[in-house]
């Protein structure tokens, strides 16, 4: 056997997936399971967006594009970050990724070197520390804690930068907690980064998943960002085009420019048709997506509701995406322990908090993205088992 390059070992598997592949095992063995796992809305995309992919399967807009995407998709993308962070962007600006993860690896490829260091307020969607260390770069982690809402303390981030230091990876609305930023961190965080040349890379893919009426905060709406920051989103999300794998990156030319390079020597390009039903998403209607968002809060509020009635389990309700995030320490599990349990005693397939980083030890997370009727039976199971464990 070839020895590999020692970089592999940095790369993880995500923890969604092999929980998934245990779910569909004990499913061909005859057991029913209950699917909460996978952060993948449970709905199509909106009409018309199927409508024009159609479309432009029959006219034939299946060939090679420009690597950073079509002009037209890109010029719509930039007018959608313009009027909602109120900045002045351009085509330019946007590389039309092949999924919002081809995003986040360029942009930290691009940046990272050997020995650089990339904090991560964890925990965190497992790629960013993935990627950060095939890259050679040192994760530095910063706690989320509970009690701020899974919202980062400035100074915490300020006591693991170092001359080192040459990316902040930030998620808001955050993954796997639900968290939101507030606009005053993302001011003090923006500032630090000008101040020691570290340069921001903003996840915000689940941008339009807010709750409450509450509204997104963007890096980029923040003066001065522009120059610091990568900004990264999709269409996953929104308007539920999972399969579509489309992400862009929104961000200065010098870095468009690199990160469109590392598209051309790996994906090349993203499909033609599936750009112009992405321009069709972002021209409306809306109605749709908005039915999503309020059906995913729905779901928030239903689990909200049971898993503080179940024994050991504890949540504060998620400001945004499609997870809830219960502390289950009063338990006495860990968070594998109760998660092999939950699937194969409970029938329930959810992910350890673990998988999202150390920081997660104690927490399960649970997709919501799916049917109402799935979220019901799944936390009768939870709440049944607890109970029969507890007596």
């Amino acid at each position: 056997m070839p020895k590999l390059a020692n970089r592999m070992s940095s790369l993880g598997v995500e923890g969604a997936f092999i929980v998934l592949a245990k779910a569909r095992e004990l499913e061909r063995e005859g057991k029913d399971v209950i699917h909460l796992e996978i952060g993948e809305p449970g709905y199509l995309p909106p009409r018309h967006v199927l409508e024009a992919t159609k479309k432009a399967v029959d006219q034939g807009m299946t060939k090679y594009t420009p690597s950073a995407g079509i002009y037209e998709l890109r010029e719509a993308i930039a007018d959608r970050v313009s009027s909602t962070r109120g900045v002045d962007v351009s085509a330019e600006n946007v590389v039309v990724t092949v999924g919002a993860k081809m995003a986040i690896f360029a942009s930290l490829v691009m940046l990272v070197d050997p020995g650089d260091e990339v904090v991560i307020p964890m925990p965190a969607y497992p790629a960013y520390e993935s990627v950060a260390r095939f890259a050679g770069g040192v994760v530095k982690p910063v706690l989320l804690r509970e009690e701020k809402g899974f919202s980062p303390d400035v100074e915490d981030i300020l006591s693991v930068v170092s001359e080192k230091t040459k990316a902040i990876v930030i998620n808001t609305p955050g993954n796997p907690t639900g968290g939101i930023y507030k606009r005053e961190d993302l001011e003090e965080i923006v500032k630090l980064a000008i101040e020691k040349d570290i340069v921001i890379i903003s996840d915000e893919i689940y941008e339009d998943i807010i709750f409450d009426g509450k509204k997104h905060e963007s890096i980029l709406s923040v003066p001065g960002a522009e120059d610091v920051s990568i900004m990264i989103s999709g269409f996953s999300k929104t308007w539920a085009m999972t399969g579509y794998r489309l992400g862009y990156v929104v961000a200065k030319k010098e870095f468009t420019e690199k990160i469109t390079k590392i598209q051309i020597n790996t994906t090349s390009c993203p499909a033609h048709f599936t750009q112009i039903a992405a321009i069709e998403a972002l021209k409306g209607p809306w109605d749709e997506v908005k039915a999503m968002i309020e059906d995913y809060q729905y779901k928030r509020d239903l689990i909200y509701d049971e898993i503080n009635k179940i024994n050991g389990f504890t949540m504060i309700k998620p400001a945004g995406t499609f997870y809830a995030f219960p502390n289950i320490k009063k338990t006495g599990m860990s968070s594998e322990e109760m998660a092999t349990k939950l699937l194969e005693e409970a029938g329930v397939a959810l992910l350890p908090g673990t998988a999202f980083g150390d920081a997660g030890e104690g927490y399960l997370r649970i997709s919501f993205a799916g049917p109402r009727e799935d979220i019901v039976e799944g936390m009768k199971r939870i709440r049944e088992f607890m109970s029969s464990i507890s007596q």
